[in-house]
């Protein structure tokens, strides 16, 4: 059997889909998955960049796909695709090949995990009983220090910089505090590693990850680092990163403002894991 996995998405959306993308490897499994989140799939036998294919120019009027775009995807027995799901005109192009789409999110207002969701459309179509919970192997170091991620992909999810700062001065009479920050994030001194793998196993090796609900703190966890992800506006029970050694501090109730979150409640998570 030869598959074919096709899952868009930010980092955290992808992260969630790992236990079902694994439970649905075959004799020979590709995965094309945004450039991005390349490097952390490490169980295929393949992996590209959604955009290296030219799977985007599929369907478009008066675009030809790239040469041997729709002859390298019938080479497959199989095509399990989260892409193209609301393109009318991409599922048309490809009618004639083996895929099978499934919604690329939970539905607004669901009541189970986005691990448990994926996972279901898994086993729907075939895929093996795996553990639940998305993992990054990585090497087992363990250092003293402390991570803090203050950014997300929407403001509106960034827990006070100040109460960081106020947090940060706290662990400093414990553990040393690196900050870490993405390409794009102001943040003087902080540690940016483009390559998320790299950044996976240098968070992995930290002895606790504070930080918002984003793509980095899911990586975060699936590293195997005690983590404490603070929520705001979205929903934990369903998007909440998942670990024997996860905190949540949530709001009273999702759609509230995350400075609603108190310090001592996420120092009370960090003494929990530390």
């Amino acid at each position: 059997m030869r598959r074919l996995l096709i899952r868009p998405g930010a980092i955290g959306d992808c992260i969630v889909s790992f236990p079902a993308l694994e439970s649905l490897r075959a004799g020979y499994t590709e995965v094309w998955v945004p450039g991005c989140v390349v490097p952390l799939v490490r169980f295929a036998d393949r992996v590209r960049s959604i955009a290296s294919t030219g799977l985007d120019l599929a369907g478009l009027e008066d675009v030809e796909p790239p040469a041997g775009l729709l002859d390298a995807l019938a080479w497959f027995d199989s095509i399990i695709c989260w892409y193209g799901t609301g393109r009318a005109e991409f599922r048309r192009a490809v009618a004639h090949l083996p895929f099978r789409f499934f919604p690329t999110l939970p539905p607004w207002g669901a009541d189970r995990h986005a691990v448990d969701f994926y996972l279901e459309q898994a086993y729907s179509a075939g895929g093996a009983m795996v553990d639940a919970v998305p993992r990054i192997p990585r090497p087992p170091e363990r250092r003293d220090f402390a991570v803090i991620h203050p950014f997300s992909g929407s403001p509106s999810k960034n827990w006070p910089l100040a109460s960081y700062h106020a947090l940060a001065a706290r662990l400093d009479g414990r553990l040393p505090v690196r900050w870490c920050a993405g390409p794009e994030d102001v943040l003087a001194g902080a540690v940016r590693i483009e390559d998320l793998y790299e950044l996976a196993c240098w968070l992995g090796s930290a002895r606790v990850y504070v930080g918002n609900d984003s793509g980095i703190t899911h990586l975060a966890a699936a590293a195997g680092v005690p983590t404490v992800a603070i929520f705001g506006p979205i929903d934990p029970a369903v998007w909440a990163p998942r670990g024997p050694a996860v905190r949540v501090v949530a709001t009273a109730r999702p759609g509230e403002s995350v400075a609603q979150v108190s310090i001592e409640a996420v120092w009370s998570a960090i003494e929990s894991v530390v």
